[in-house]
């Protein structure tokens, strides 16, 4: 018998090995035929610890290895640290990442001195 796989987004990565799993999905009222999300968590046993809040993994069946886990990581579809800055993890390269991070800086400085300069010229005039 094939084992099964769920997909989900992790909700809590605080214990040792084990990551908290949100899989969401949609139910259908019988008798109204209204349309309602149902959300339930699962323990997934992450053995690295490369899990983080928001990723969005798939996971798989597994004999239990505790008493109220008994699923196992099997990949990871997306990150959320990748989506929140993606042009520092492009780079992988930590001075590439502070350089990005002082540009950006700098950028919000001299919007600051663009908006200081607009009210001093219309009192001069």
């Amino acid at each position: 018998m094939a084992k099964k796989q769920l997909t989900g987004k992790v909700i809590s990565n605080k214990m040792q090995k084990t990551a908290v799993v949100e899989v969401e999905r949609i139910k259908e009222h019988p008798k109204y035929r209204k349309r309602y999300k149902v959300h339930k968590h699962y323990k997934v046993h992450d053995e690295k610890g490369e899990l983080k809040m928001g990723d969005v993994i798939i996971f798989e069946e597994c004999r239990p290895i505790s008493k109220g886990k008994s699923w196992k990581l099997k990949r990871i579809i997306s990150s959320l640290a990748e989506e929140e800055f993606p042009e520092i993890e492009e780079s992988k390269n930590e001075e590439a990442a502070e350089e990005i991070k002082e540009e950006l800086k700098e950028t919000e400085g001299e919007n600051k001195e663009e908006k200081k300069e607009t009210p001093e010229t219309t009192e001069n005039s």
